[in-house]
């Protein structure tokens, strides 16, 4: 398990999973579909569990969570820790604004508050290579900030850092505090993480999870 500086400094219960973790009992996730909504947690006890790409809590204790295997899990708290969420993010839900959703539906839980955010392992850019019809979705949305998030080898294709453009969304939406963990393709380091990129179809999925207090 992996964490985060910014979450420990709130004294949030928090982790990013790698490839030897184990999905802890009574965790709450959606069934993610890259898309931009976002379900309170609660509403994963239901069965059949929501559609969503995104969770919120304001339950003290209650561990909620995302599923990765490329894409990004962003980890989200309130100023007071009394409120959370968990984003899963890959360049649809990018393009959707599951980013922005994310944000909006835990300051509606925390009236408010400043929030804090961490981007956890993902693709990195140097795997991630992606052709014109993925950036031009990408575009609609967030055209202003993504051209300095690409590298351009060849027309028509670019390679795509994906948590610099989440990161440049936080900040558009005005995330106070924000950052990234320490640069680890989950395409490039095989020993601590899953990559759909690099497995295919026999990939596993990187658990994580964050509790409000």
């Amino acid at each position: 398990m992996l964490s985060a500086p910014l979450l420990e400094e709130l004294g949030v219960a928090h982790a990013f999973g790698t490839r030897d973790d184990v999905e802890p009992p009574g965790l709450l996730r959606p069934r993610q579909v890259h898309g931009a909504v976002v379900v309170e947690a609660h509403a994963c006890r239901a069965q059949p569990v929501p559609e969503a790409d995104a969770v919120v809590s304001a339950e003290a204790g209650i561990s909620i969570g995302v599923v990765t295997a490329d894409c990004l899990p962003i980890l989200l708290a309130s100023e007071r820790a009394g409120a959370v969420a968990a984003v899963h993010a890959g360049w649809r839900g990018l393009a959707a604004g599951v980013v922005e959703a994310g944000v909006r539906a835990l300051r509606a839980c925390a009236a408010g508050e400043a929030v804090t955010a961490v981007v956890g392992p993902h693709v990195g850019p140097c795997c991630y290579e992606v052709d014109a019809p993925v950036l031009d979705a990408l575009a609609t949305r967030h055209d202003a900030l993504l051209e300095a998030c690409l590298s351009r080898p060849r027309p028509q294709h670019a390679q795509l850092d994906l948590g610099a453009l989440a990161l440049a969304v936080l900040a558009r939406t005005g995330v106070e505090r924000r950052a990234a963990l320490p640069a680890a393709c989950t395409s490039c380091d095989s020993r601590r993480f899953h990559s759909y990129r690099r497995d295919g179809a026999r990939a596993g999925r990187l658990v994580h999870r964050i509790a409000a207090g």
